[in-house]
């Protein structure tokens, strides 16, 4: 299946504004005030979800503003740009690429400036303009080995598919596999490996995942052990995280078979950001004799 790009949930997202960074700079149309220069003022107003930094009290889950401070501030100090609508959008491409990428998934900036030579007193000339984050493409793994073990996957599809701000671009087929890790006794797992298009930050999506998962009534009891529903995040764009809740690239991904071959399956090309080509990972796979075909599945299939 194929993609369109990912809906927006901006309902859902916090705002962090950081006002009145000053800086001097030399944009404008006029000669003199390339050689003069003359102070500029910037606003920004980053979206994005506080909600993961909040519950944990960890700077590395939100945005550090000092940083986005002096990200502004060499801009303003760079170019030199005729237009302040050309510092304005410099400004929104440095934040959405590099200070605080890829938390925020959207970007306000105001850039003033008062001493604007337009022949007649004003207080300030202001552009405005706000700025959407490209979406992400993301990884997910899902394995299930309890109950209706086919019921629990197509479920997990259709909730997936049905999330604001995510659009499911490719499905690997589904895979019956033996337990790895865990307590003995378990039963064969259903594995599958999807591709997904979202505007959601990771933690977001991590959310999702387990929103899913909740959704089967998934029980932490044993690690490893049987479960209803597992849905992992594998790969989120080329963001490495070290977060003790979301490691990214996932760090048992480059070992399971389980993972990579349905998603080889459905993507020959494809790397693993960090380990190389899926397709030389599955190869050296210590599991990758315990794959057969599963089920065939409404929605689970090559595209």
């Amino acid at each position: 299946m194929t993609a369109p790009q990912a809906r927006r949930p901006l309902g859902s997202l916090d705002r962090i504004e950081v006002t009145g960074i000053r800086a001097w700079g030399r944009h404008g149309v006029l000669a003199a005030e390339k050689e003069l220069g003359q102070q500029f003022v910037v606003d920004v107003t980053l979206h994005l979800s506080t909600a993961p930094a909040g519950r944990t009290d960890t700077l590395a889950r939100t945005v550090n503003y000092a940083e986005v401070a002096a990200a502004v501030a060499e801009e303003i100090g760079g170019g030199p740009h005729d237009l302040v609508e050309a510092l304005a959008e410099s400004i929104a491409a440095r934040i959405l690429t590099d200070t605080g990428h890829p938390l925020v998934r959207r970007v306000g900036v105001r850039v003033h400036k008062p001493a604007a030579p337009v022949g007649l007193p004003v207080g300030d000339v202001v552009i405005s303009l706000e700025r959407d984050a490209a979406p992400v493409q993301a990884v997910l793994a899902l394995g299930t080995n309890l109950g209706d073990r086919e019921a629990h996957l197509a479920r997990a599809l259709e909730l997936l598919a049905g999330t604001e701000g995510l659009e499911v671009e490719w499905t690997g087929p589904v895979l019956e596999t033996a337990p790895v890790g865990g307590p003995e006794g378990q039963g064969a797992y259903l594995n599958s490996a999807i591709g997904v298009v979202t505007t959601l930050g990771p933690f977001d999506l991590l959310e999702t995942a387990h929103r899913a998962e909740r959704d089967a009534r998934r029980e932490r009891l044993v690690r490893w052990g049987p479960r209803t529903l597992d849905v992992d995040v594998i790969t989120y764009g080329s963001y490495r995280s070290d977060d003790e809740e979301l490691t990214l690239p996932h760090p048992r991904a480059h070992q399971r078979a389980f993972v990579l071959a349905p998603w080889h399956a459905a993507r020959p090309q494809a790397e693993l950001p960090g380990h190389g080509p899926v397709a030389a990972l599955l190869e050296g796979a210590e599991d990758r004799d315990g794959l057969r075909p599963g089920p065939h599945l409404t929605g689970f299939e090559h595209s």
